[in-house]
């Protein structure tokens, strides 16, 4: 059988989004509505929920994804409204800078629980109710190149995300026999109002030398590969990262020199 060109398509499916208010979280949201998913906005700040709501026709659940109390009573209220989610996008997450030697037991646990522990929340009570009624999911998690490198300066944010990527593995294993995938996104730089915000002309300009293409990825980028792994396009790809990063994992410490176009391993020598 020849695979139509309509396996892309998410007609007819429930897909929830958490962070997705903002950045690379809205990005998905929306091209999930255009491949036409109901989609249901997780996110902790009401007023961004109600605009990415508003922006894709779905429901805005104002909700702290860490709290299990609330992510049980958001994933309630999303099948009371719009229908029980068979796909769950675990965006949600954040950072902060801190150096190993000063990082503290709370910045270490505000880290892990952002990133991780809000993951295993999610995942568990959506899953839980996809098995309860005998259907099939896709699960996208939302990891970080930092979560195959090391990251100085940001300890727990690289654990944290490590941890995303093994526990996709895993919960992958777990969740095959009830016909749930599990995957996850592994994205590198990627201009987002936020990055834009805080990202200086330099940084993003140094963004030719450190990714292999070039530039920084687009939202719409990490959010074409959101759509191949929640519709039937990758109907048996389950306990992957998918790196969508312009080559930088691939390229492993090897930097484009921007004069002579040559790789070098380490990064751009000054003449």
């Amino acid at each position: 059988m020849v695979l139509r060109k309509d396996a892309s398509s998410l007609e007819g499916r429930v897909a929830v989004i958490t962070g997705g208010g903002a950045g690379i979280g809205r990005g998905i949201a929306e091209t999930f509505a255009e491949f036409g998913a109901r989609v249901a906005i997780w996110e902790r700040d009401p007023q961004t929920a109600e605009q990415a709501a508003a922006a894709v026709g779905g429901l805005a659940c104002p909700i702290d994804v860490r709290d299990p109390d609330q992510v049980d009573a958001a994933l309630a209220e999303t099948i009371a409204a719009v229908g029980l989610p068979t796909v769950l996008v675990n965006n949600a997450g954040g950072t902060f800078a801190s150096a190993l030697l000063d990082t503290t037991p709370n910045g270490w646990d505000a880290l892990i629980r952002s990133n991780l522990t809000q993951v295993l929340l999610c995942t568990q009570r959506v899953a839980r109710a996809l098995v309860r009624r005998g259907e099939p999911g896709s699960v996208i998690n939302v990891s970080s190149i930092e979560g195959t490198r090391a990251a100085p300066g940001y300890a727990a944010y690289a654990a944290a995300k490590a941890g995303v990527i093994n526990y996709t593995k895993t919960a992958a294993l777990e969740l095959a026999p009830h016909g749930i995938r599990v995957n996850c996104l592994a994205p590198d730089l990627t201009l987002t109002e936020g990055i834009e915000r805080v990202g200086s002309p330099e940084m993003l300009a140094g963004a030719g030398h450190m990714i292999p293409m070039g530039r920084p990825g687009h939202v719409d980028e990490m959010a074409g590969a959101a759509v191949f792994l929640a519709s039937d396009m990758s109907s048996y790809v389950t306990g992957q990262a998918l790196h969508v990063d312009g080559g930088t994992h691939a390229a492993g410490g090897w930097y484009h020199h921007p004069d002579s176009g040559d790789y070098l391993l380490g990064p751009p020598r000054k003449e």
